[in-house]
């Protein structure tokens, strides 16, 4: 094609030097214009087709390949590749020019088909997104180690066209740089690890609830990535951990409680020690009133006076024999209330218990978990049951320790 042109250009006066001249660069802008006018066309026609093709299904993924661009890069190498193909025609005869060239269009080839791939996976993880293993297990990690991968190869390749040297050249001078790029590498090493583990022993997973006090990390994990898991806290705050502190290192994962269908109540209210006593006749017949309890109290009346009535007890005194008490029936009315409460889960642990006497009265424990895991909700539940508890208190002759305070020992001052 270049000796006709010059022979053409020859024929219509031009000497030789200044036709081979001119026919180069006449070959060389038609190169340009070809290759812009292939860009032109898949974008216009090609890549305009593929998407209304692709708009036209019913699947999911291959819009989000194209919502990721991964075709749009893909059309930067149609004019790179005829220039590579072209390149020779015009600078025949100049190997050094083709060669330089050839080498620049390839670096730049590296560099398009980097970013079609890095897009491609980008598309890939947006795609596992959307199926519900993905918050069980997360392979971002994965895609970041595949993507340091696929840099680090394509740069060797780089460095190999600069250096005119082979791939495989540069790639056995490496083994010298292990224990440097260990260095380089050493946090996405461990993170690579620790991802496969954390993984594969299913130990967290996006959307857990997890506490790290030594990281100040207390929420619920919004990303697992190769090096670090991103925590956003309670208070909207964003809390980054190395990737591998989640395996050397101790933190605790309230997942168990979502999948239980329960949140824990456990708090305990103190009582003084001076108002526990007997039921008297009169107190028996005021609990009697209480609904929850109603049945209780008579059952426990008839016991009571069965098991005394056998053992020939002298009822003059209350020591006596058996004998009902007011933090007892107390106790009895808070496990009836909490069995009716609807917010409180009735297949999980159920306790109502007393703990060890204290300086600070006689702890009245409640365990039990509520139904609703919101935290809003159940802070919202728990505040509601001990509002109730804590006022219903002095019905059952009992009385809520706690310190004296200034007021006390003002009133006291007065008598």
């Amino acid at each position: 094609m270049l000796e006709i042109l010059i022979n053409r250009l020859v024929n219509r006066g031009f000497d030789l030097s200044g036709a081979d001249t001119l026919a180069r660069v006449i070959i060389f802008v038609l190169i340009i214009v070809l290759s812009l006018v292939a860009y032109w066309i898949s974008k216009r026609f090609i890549l305009k087709g593929l998407t209304a093709i692709i708009g036209r299904t019913e699947t999911q993924w291959d819009d989000i390949i194209l919502r990721k661009k991964v075709f749009n890069r893909l059309a930067y190498l149609v004019p790179a590749m005829v220039i590579y193909i072209s390149i020779p025609i015009p600078f025949e005869g100049y190997d050094w020019l083709i060669n330089l060239i050839n080498g620049v269009v390839l670096i730049c080839m590296i560099g398009i088909g980097i970013l079609a791939l890095d897009a491609f996976l980008n598309a890939s993880l947006s795609i596992y997104r959307t199926y519900d293993v993905s918050n069980r297990i997360p392979i971002k990690g994965f895609i970041q180690v595949a993507k340091i991968f696929i840099y680090f190869t394509s740069g060797v390749f780089i460095i190999s066209i600069l250096l005119n040297k082979t791939p495989i050249y540069l790639f056995s001078s490496l083994g010298a740089l292990t224990a440097v790029l260990m260095f380089i590498f050493k946090d996405s090493i461990l993170g690579f690890v620790a991802g496969i583990q954390l993984s594969a022993n299913r130990m967290v997973a996006n959307g857990d609830w997890i506490e790290m006090s030594k990281y100040g990390a207390d929420g619920n994990i919004v990303e697992i990535a190769l090096t670090t898991v991103k925590v956003q806290n309670w208070d909207k705050t964003i809390t980054t951990i190395p990737t591998y502190a989640l395996i050397t290192e101790s933190f605790k994962n309230w997942r168990g409680m979502s999948e239980s269908g329960g949140r824990r109540i456990k708090r305990s209210i103190n009582l003084d020690i001076n108002t526990i006593q007997f039921c008297t006749e009169e107190m028996i017949a005021r609990f009697s009133k209480i609904q929850y309890i109603s049945d209780y109290i008579e059952k426990k009346k008839r016991e009571v006076q069965e098991d005394n009535k056998l053992g020939h007890v002298d009822n003059s005194s209350l020591v006596n024999g058996r004998r009902m008490t007011n933090i007892g029936t107390f106790r009895a009315y808070v496990e009836a209330y909490l069995i009716n409460n609807q917010a409180i889960n009735q297949d999980m642990t159920f306790l109502v218990r007393q703990l060890e006497p204290t300086e600070h009265g006689l702890p009245l424990e409640i365990y039990v978990f509520s139904k609703d895991q919101e935290w809003a909700n159940y802070e919202n539940i728990q505040a509601n049951i001990f509002d109730h508890i804590l006022a219903v208190v002095p019905e059952f002759d009992l009385r809520v320790f706690q310190d004296p305070s200034g007021r006390d020992f003002k009133n006291l001052a007065k008598r």
